[in-house]
């Protein structure tokens, strides 16, 4: 069983930025594909970013492209989605998921909150 568990969510005024880390336990992290999505309320889940095993590949949602960069370090089996010119609109949970099966998601993590103010 994988797990996954983010951190770094927050309160931050609009224009401000966070650093989301997601640690996963497998140590087959390495292949994995990951990715990030949001939930805000009333709203259904959404795909904000994602990256392949080896970094060499990513895909961005087109509210975040230019704003949002995700990285991962493999030896430390970790994810990272750095938000910069954090708007409103980006308030949500975020969510970091793990893809051994192609075009699927297979392991989520619980997710962090991040809340951006006007």
């Amino acid at each position: 069983q994988v797990q996954l568990v983010e951190s770094g969510g927050g309160l931050v005024q609009a224009g401000g930025s966070l650093r989301l880390s997601c640690a996963a336990s497998a140590r087959t992290f390495s292949s994995y594909t990951m990715g990030w999505f949001r939930q805000a309320p009333g709203k259904e889940r959404e795909f904000v970013a994602a990256i392949s095993w080896s970094g060499g590949w990513r895909k961005y949602a087109d509210p975040v492209k230019g704003r949002f960069t995700i990285s991962r370090d493999n030896a430390k089996n970790t994810v990272y989605l750095q938000m910069n010119s954090l708007k409103p609109e980006d308030t949500a949970v975020y969510y970091c998921a793990g893809s051994i099966s192609p075009g699927k998601y297979d392991y989520w993590g619980q997710g962090t909150q991040v809340t951006v103010s006007s």
